[in-house]
């Protein structure tokens, strides 16, 4: 703005570098710099900000990542490059959303302890069910047979899969 004040009193570029050099030392833009915004703002631009562009939306319609988001949870092993073929957009595009707008990453499975399903869920509620029913029958008998152990989930696949292959969408 004050290099727009300068070319509208009607100073030269050069003039105008001699004030910049005059307050603010080393620190002022060089001549070229001066040079180049003078002449733009005598051109008639009323601002050195870049236009607003034209181009893609940084993100997808809800319609779209609502898509993707049930490619995903009914295959957690789906690539980015399936989504982008079947949804026909940019591979660049489903990474962005799966990333910021869905707060997903891929992992690999071997780091997962064990993805939940709502068969495992159903049956630990009905054990449950089953240990409280017994308790209450005979509360010292329980305690004494219950037994109890680390939960450990093994993977049986036919196929023997790379870390990249075996890695699963999380969020």
């Amino acid at each position: 703005m004050v290099i727009k004040f300068f070319v509208k009193v009607r100073l030269t570029p050069k003039e105008i570098h001699l004030k910049f050099i005059k307050v603010y030392g080393d620190s002022s833009p060089s001549f070229s710099t001066i040079k180049k915004c003078a002449a733009e703002f005598k051109r008639g631009c009323t601002s050195l900000e870049d236009d607003p562009s034209e181009g893609r939306p940084k993100s997808a319609t809800p319609e779209i990542i609502e898509q993707m988001h049930d490619m995903v949870l009914d295959d957690w092993r789906i690539k980015v490059r399936e989504i982008a073929e079947t949804i026909g957009i940019s591979k660049e595009s489903v990474g962005y959303t799966l990333h910021e707008e869905l707060d997903m990453k891929k992992l690999c499975a071997r780091w997962v302890p064990h993805l939940i399903t709502a068969d495992q869920i159903h049956t630990r509620m009905k054990i449950s069910e089953q240990c409280l029913e017994h308790f209450n029958k005979n509360k010292t008998d329980f305690v004494c047979r219950f037994i109890t152990m680390d939960e450990t989930w093994i993977h049986h696949y036919d196929t023997p899969e790379s870390k990249q292959q075996s890695k699963q969408w999380t969020n």
